[in-house]
């Protein structure tokens, strides 16, 4: 219990040095004063999953009538959970569909969960709808051509897999492997120009610093890596993915984590500039990050934040779930 607490003082130690000195922080770690304290930020953290609103795509607060967090692990009763986070969203007809992570604590894996609202304060936990021999995280659903499809991180499986709804939202069916011979981890697909387009962390020893994009002209491929990728490469503050890639007419935005000094800490905003088979070009977006740990340190982001899904809602305001832990 000491060591437990021992523990809970450095990560607030070293999350009030970020938050005054990322650069300091950075020059203390790499003194090597940070070797034991920095592991135990993500030793056993707590996630939950929140709702969120915005103005615009770029920057969202807690939505005022929600109570985060709106998911929590006692929610799960199918299983024993020990997190939940990665949350994207569907709506259909009036409804909001909700699949996120779910940590087994007796299978030790990821498996997919489902939750449902009507009204995006209140949500009703399903039951677990996908799970694998192997690790199952951050769920990306979307629609196409009125079906609805599903890329979870399938990292274990070194493969990128989609998974159509057989019987939506309950039952998914394996379709097809997209890329496969790497460690693929948060697999992030959009359309744009008439092509479907995928970006994905990829670094082998879990650095979280090395981003991939592909891109095909059928959604079940052949894909085909795009000649500037590695987009990024030995960069941990903006590589990995870090959920929906939004696409507004020509404006396209992708959010990254940044998981530098440690993993989860904030979500980041880039606007793609030039997109296509041939080039790329990107530029941070201004006004610092999109999600941000709370500022006192505690409540349920208290330790970082590293995932959004933006919807657009018909009055031109934005929704996202999110999620956060501490």
């Amino acid at each position: 219990m000491q060591d437990i607490k021992l523990d809970k003082i450095k990560n607030k130690l070293v999350l009030l040095i970020y938050k005054l000195s990322p650069e300091l922080l950075n020059w203390l770690d790499r003194l090597g004063l940070f070797k034991r304290s920095l592991p135990a930020l993500i030793k056993n953290p707590q996630w939950s999953i929140g709702i969120y609103v915005g103005q615009s795509p770029l920057k969202f607060m807690a939505a005022k009538n929600v109570k985060n967090p709106v998911i929590e692990c006692h929610d799960v009763s199918d299983v024993t959970a020990e997190l939940v986070a990665d949350p994207f969203m569907v709506k259909v007809e009036q409804t909001w569909y909700m699949f996120f992570e779910i940590y087994n604590q007796q299978t030790r894996k990821g498996e997919i969960g489902l939750a449902v609202s009507q009204d995006t304060v209140k949500w009703e936990y399903q039951q677990i709808v996908l799970a694998e021999k192997f690790h199952l995280s951050y769920p990306y659903v979307f629609v196409w051509m009125n079906e609805y499809y599903m890329i979870p991180e399938t990292g274990e499986a070194k493969s990128i897999r989609l998974y159509k709804a057989s019987k939506f939202p309950t039952h998914w069916t394996f379709v097809d492997n997209l890329v496969s011979g790497s460690v693929f981890l948060d697999p992030s697909i959009f359309r744009y120009d008439n092509r479907w387009w995928l970006f994905v962390e990829t670094n082998p020893y879990s650095k979280y610093d090395t981003l991939r994009l592909y891109y095909a002209d059928e959604l079940t491929g052949p894909w085909i890596e795009h000649p500037n990728s590695p987009i990024i490469n030995g960069n941990p503050h903006i590589a990995r993915p870090a959920g929906r890639v939004v696409v507004m007419h020509d404006r396209i935005i992708r959010y990254t984590q940044d998981c530098y000094p440690f993993y989860g800490i904030q979500v980041r905003a880039f606007e793609i500039t030039e997109l296509s088979p041939t080039s790329y070009q990107e530029r941070e977006v201004a006004g610092a990050s999109v999600l941000t740990p709370s500022p006192t340190g505690f409540g349920w982001n208290g330790g970082g934040m590293h995932h959004i899904d933006p919807h657009l809602n018909q009055d031109g305001t934005w929704i996202a779930c999110v999620d956060g832990w501490v």
